[in-house]
């Protein structure tokens, strides 16, 4: 999948009219409106995600690399962006679909509006259309690729480079969204409105973080719980991460098919067989475990992508925060080595789970929050609880 975006406005055309922009998915079905932020096309996977808030936490997280994303609350842009709420120090999607947009943010915290943030980052968007219709769309006939184009590029032709871009199934995005070099990572989180648990003293538990595309907010969370992390490439080697002396290793969510992340699993498998080393896992983290404990992935029709999903066990229920379009297959899963711990509510697939014999835990949604509701903070606990047993 490829995005070509230049750095031409798109929000006005000739004589300060709206330009022009078509959404063409995979198959066939054309939508028109108006485009805003970067002028140019872009293919991805066409997902949506039906949070009532968050959107800059949403197009900055890495897991949205490669995708399209179609925002169901019929406003974007009201509160615009700011500094505090980046997931990385850029947006991650390839392009937004909203049904209206804010010309005019209201936020004390709003540096710039949402259409000028996008197209300073070479963003494409469209707005104006039927995002009802669409998310029924794929509602029933799932996820699929599909193209914004702002430029003028002929409907026909983007359904052409469309049905050639390859699907998400098979693809390894998170190598290409890691970072490059270890850094570290001891900020603690500076928002004034979270009330959440902060560090209280004592020393650090030493973490390394897998990044298969980590998000900031989950870094400040470790942080907030007590943690001094150290983030390394998708690509490291058990034997670079071991040197690091680490107490516990975290394995970060990321984009694209889990079972293509070839290395990250057989890096799992090498840390798994390390002697009561505690691991953690989220979203693809989690799932890379899953797969490095023998389990299987499978791609969910249309995926799991908003802030109110109930997961949880008979008597505990969390509402959580998830962004995934893949999960682990339960009969994969060997029930004498893993307790599969949460359920999705909505569909009961695997939403977290815990090995029996070894101090390893994943998780499949989201517990930083960013954005969402803070029930599920208390698995950094967990994660913490498992370090200082050992310590």
């Amino acid at each position: 999948m490829t995005a070509t975006a230049s750095a031409a406005p798109a929000s006005t055309g000739t004589g300060g009219a709206p330009r022009e922009a078509v959404l063409v998915l995979a198959d066939g079905l054309v939508f028109r409106g108006q485009a805003f932020g970067a002028c140019g096309t872009s293919l991805g996977e066409v997902v949506f995600n039906t949070g009532m808030t968050g959107y800059q936490e949403v197009m900055t997280d890495p897991s949205y690399s490669g995708q399209l994303v179609t925002f169901t609350y019929p406003e974007l842009g009201n509160t615009g962006v700011n500094e505090e709420d980046m997931e990385a120090s850029r947006p991650q999607v390839r392009g937004v679909i909203a049904r209206e947009l804010a010309p005019v943010p209201s936020s004390w915290r709003s540096s710039q509006t949402l259409a000028d943030w996008l197209e300073e980052h070479r963003v494409v968007g469209i707005s104006g259309l039927d995002t009802r219709r669409l998310v029924r769309h794929l509602r029933e006939t799932g996820a699929m690729n599909g193209a914004i184009s702002s430029d003028g590029t002929a409907p026909a032709e983007l359904l052409e480079q469309v049905r050639s871009a390859p699907q998400m199934s098979g693809l390894n995005l998170a190598d290409t969204v890691s970072t490059a070099e270890p850094y570290t990572w001891s900020r603690p989180c500076e928002a004034r409105f979270d009330q959440r648990l902060k560090a209280s003293g004592g020393e650090p538990h030493r973490v390394v973080a897998v990044d298969f595309g980590i998000k900031r907010a989950i870094l400040d969370r470790l942080v907030a719980h007590g943690c001094e992390v150290t983030v390394v490439p998708s690509s490291s080697t058990v034997e670079a991460i071991l040197s690091h002396r680490p107490e516990g290793v975290f394995l970060s969510n990321g984009p694209g098919d889990p079972s293509a992340v070839k290395r990250g699993i057989e890096l799992a498998k090498g840390l798994i067989a390390q002697d009561d080393l505690p691991l953690f896992g989220i979203c693809m983290g989690h799932q890379i475990l899953g797969l490095a404990l023998g389990g299987t992935t499978f791609k969910l029709g249309y995926g799991h992508r908003g802030l109110n999903h109930p997961c949880g066990r008979p008597g505990v229920v969390e509402i959580t925060s998830q962004n995934h379009g893949f999960a682990l297959d339960p009969d994969s899963l060997d029930a004498s080595e893993l307790e599969i711990t949460h359920l999705n509510l909505n569909d009961r697939t695997v939403a977290a789970l815990a090995h029996r014999h070894k101090p390893i835990i994943g998780v499949q949604y989201h517990p930083e929050a960013s954005p969402g509701p803070h029930d599920a903070d208390h698995h950094f606990g967990r994660f913490v609880a498992l370090m200082a047993s050992r310590r």
